[in-house]
């Protein structure tokens, strides 16, 4: 069974920094492609950084350079660096596995909540 936990979600000021993780089991974590994204409240979700199996990077343009993801293989976790935080930037965040045979499966979320 495909779980993905995520966790490291809270509140966070205005210009401060969060980071997410994402612990991934039930899926041979070396060959999937993972990916991060967020759904705010009454907006569809969207798309915030994929990593592909060998680490290569593509950012939504809304975090591009603010955001960083990577992953770590012998943790089977990846992670979501998030600075600079902006109050549009409260989502409820989720983690997505890719498997090498198509199959997408999701995470349920932490929520972030970026607010003085």
């Amino acid at each position: 069974q495909v779980q993905l936990v995520e966790s490291g979600g809270g509140l966070v000021h205005p210009g401060g920094s969060q980071r997410l993780s994402c612990a991934v089991s039930g899926l041979t974590f070396s060959t999937s492609a993972m990916s991060w994204y967020r759904q705010a409240p009454g907006k569809e979700r969207e798309l915030v950084a994929h990593i592909t199996y060998n680490g290569r990077t593509i950012y939504g343009d809304i975090v591009k350079g603010r955001f960083t993801i990577s992953r770590d293989y012998a943790k089977r976790t990846v992670y979501l660096q998030m600075n600079s935080l902006k109050p549009e930037d409260t989502a409820v965040y989720l983690c997505s596995a890719f498997s090498s045979s198509g199959d997408q499966y999701l995470g349920r979320g932490t929520l972030v909540t970026v607010s003085s």
